[in-house]
């Protein structure tokens, strides 16, 4: 196959420090002090902050020296409000960085309260640093932050950007700056044991999703392709035993370096799962997973004419039947089949999607930025049809 030199480029970036095992939490008050961190912030959400894990991290970082103050008013998906809030608590308790603990919507919270508590008052705010605009060139760098995921699905402990509502449009931002890649990640797999199994399932279709689109991609970024094939496997291999035991260490283990890798990989793209995805969950609140894991095969089916080759490689890699005959089919088959094995909804339609909104819906997803990197360019009207094909369940 002939390929163009002009498109063999791109800038590449790989992930941070990474304390991984069972057990590793206990490493985070070293970890605050490599960081220079003395008075941390913890960020997490309401159900967490009363749980042994956070108490304990807690009084453990007490005990050494590390004065720790909480914050958890997030929500599920977090708003701006939200970020203001953490800022002036921060402010208010002299924190000099930030400790990011649990599923996503906590660490993009906490990642985004360390980006908006360094700006100064005429700074940058929130919305000029939205992934794909060069406004945070002019931003401070984010306070330093130590993440400690709780899920194996957003992989925000190894990303440069969050997602935050704008109450004001009703939009979910991407909001990305270099610098939110946090200074040391702790991933403990002890940590997501007491996780429900349909909200494993929902994130580690999160995880798939991530590395799915970023295989996908058009752009150029070979170290990602790598990561996000064998994040792939691991998916394949054990996201069902980490649903059916919740105490499979193993299991919960190779789940949470799947997560880390999806984030890693997709610095390459995303695609029109996350563009369908983001407003649904924005004017539905939705679950960001459990949302990526219903449309995609609408995505799949409708990309299948650029993707057709890539998906054959990613069957045969990761053993599927059917995979020599028809890749694309035996990837689409297995998609559908986790969606079963977890009683997830087949249309958005299940979602509470209504179809007075295909409008609006189909005009946030041509504009999110994620959009621009799914392997056929969709305009309203292509996003309008993706729509109404998840909402009657239709993959023809």
């Amino acid at each position: 196959m002939s390929i163009d030199p002009a498109t063999l480029r791109g800038t590449w970036s790989f992930p941070t420090t990474v304390w991984f095992g069972a057990g590793k939490i206990s490493m985070l008050a070293r970890a605050c002090k490599t960081l220079e961190i003395s008075r941390p912030l913890l960020v997490t959400d309401p159900a967490l902050a009363a749980l042994p894990m956070v108490t304990d991290a807690i009084a453990a970082n007490e005990a050494d020296g590390i004065a720790t103050t909480l914050f958890s008013d997030i929500k599920p998906n977090p708003i701006s409000a939200n970020v203001r809030d953490g800022v002036a608590a921060l402010k208010a308790a002299g924190c000099d960085g930030v400790i990011a603990f649990g599923g996503g919507s906590s660490l993009d919270a906490g990642k985004t309260i360390a980006l908006m508590a360094a700006q100064d008052a005429d700074g940058p705010d929130m919305w000029a640093m939205e992934e794909g605009r060069r406004d945070w060139q002019s931003a401070n760098a984010p306070l330093p932050t130590v993440a400690i995921p709780t899920t194996a699905g957003t992989g925000s402990e190894t990303g440069r950007s969050t997602v935050v509502l704008n109450e004001d449009t009703g939009r979910k931002v991407i909001v990305t700056h270099p610098g939110m890649m946090p200074g040391i990640v702790i991933a403990d797999p002890e940590l997501t044991v007491g996780l429900p199994p349909h909200i494993t399932a929902a994130t580690g279709m999160d995880a798939l999703a991530h590395c799915l689109e970023a295989y996908c991609s058009p752009f150029h970024n070979p170290l990602c392709d790598g990561v996000a094939l064998e994040g792939m496997r691991l998916i394949r291999n054990h996201l069902t035993d980490a649903v059916a035991d919740g105490t499979d260490i193993a299991a919960r283990s190779q789940m949470l370096a799947a997560a880390a890798m999806g984030s890693t990989a997709f610095q390459k793209g995303l695609g029109a799962i996350h563009a369908m995805s983001h407003p649904i969950g924005a004017t539905y609140d939705s679950h960001h997973g459990l949302t990526n894991a219903v449309v995609m095969p609408y995505v799949l089916v409708r990309n299948r004419d650029a993707i057709n080759d890539k998906l054959s490689r990613v069957s045969a890699y990761l053993g599927l039947p059917g995979a020599a005959s028809d890749g694309f089919t035996a990837f689409l088959d297995w998609a559908l089949e986790l969606r079963g094995t977890f009683t997830m909804p087949h249309t958005i339609s299940e979602l509470g999607v209504e179809e007075s909104a295909f409008d609006a819906l189909s005009e946030a997803a041509a504009a999110d930025p994620t959009a621009l990197a799914n392997p056929v360019a969709l305009d309203v009207a292509g996003f309008r049809d993706l729509f109404e094909k998840a909402f009657r369940g239709d993959l023809d």
